[in-house]
């Protein structure tokens, strides 16, 4: 079904959700797995882009952490996750990664918000809908430790 996953990762509680949900995924089809963390930079003038150069640092080894975190779960379940961190838009990254590894499934995690926050501000999901040349899983589903470790 599934030949080449890529998983949206950034540490919160919804990601872990979409890292275990998608490397069950995996797991059942084998498919191969690319682990992604974008760092999120806007584009403004050069004094506050150099403003932000210790903030996007700080940033950057943030997820270079949680991408580590995520690599560790994923080869504990048998996995051997491509590891990317990309900068820029979330949409367009997830988007650009997607098409350069060929994935058939994208899985992010799903973010509850309420009636006014989801009018007032982008639907992250619904771009990527649009975006994608594939599937797309908004991951909410629980799954247990016992349904990720091969038995021994």
């Amino acid at each position: 079904m599934y030949t080449n996953i890529l998983l949206c990762y950034d540490g919160s509680r919804e990601g872990r959700l979409a890292l275990r949900e998608g490397a069950r995924l995996a797991q059942i089809t084998g498919a191969g797995v690319t682990l992604l963390a974008v760092v999120e930079t806007v584009s403004g003038n050069a004094l506050a882009q150099a403003a932000d150069a210790s903030v996007l640092s700080h940033q950057q080894d943030e997820l270079r952490s949680i991408l580590d975190e995520g690599r560790q779960r994923l080869t504990a379940m048998g996995l051997a996750p491509r590891i990317r961190m990309e900068f820029g838009d979330p949409v367009a990254s997830i988007s650009k990664v997607a098409a350069e590894t060929v994935v058939d499934l994208v899985v992010v995690g799903h973010h509850r918000h309420g009636f006014w926050t989801r009018w007032l501000s982008r639907s992250v999901a619904a771009e990527l809908s649009d975006s994608l040349g594939c599937s797309l899983l908004l991951a909410q589903k629980a799954v247990e430790d016992k349904d990720l470790f091969p038995k021994v």
